[in-house]
């Protein structure tokens, strides 16, 4: 994948363009500043379908008894006398 640098005046005058032209070749462009980078315009992702809150919901299995406790009562140090 090959990254073009362009100045940032530069991406300031053609904005709208070169975001659709990553967006059409998927090919990253790098923004420098005195030829610095300063930022990377990236093509997006694919869209998520689930959301995040929620996500794992329906996908945990209760194995065993979850109510007992892991162990004897006695064996607690603050239950002793």
């Amino acid at each position: 994948m090959v990254m073009s640098d362009i100045p940032i005046s530069e991406f300031k005058a053609k904005c709208l363009g070169l975001i659709e032209q990553v967006h059409k070749t998927r090919q990253p462009l790098r923004i420098t500043r005195h030829g610095r980078p300063v930022a990377e315009v990236i093509p997006a992702g694919p869209d998520r379908t689930r959301n995040f809150v929620g996500d794992m919901v329906g996908t945990g299995k209760i194995v065993g008894d979850i109510l007992s406790p892991v162990i004897e009562l006695d064996e607690i140090e603050a239950y002793r006398d």
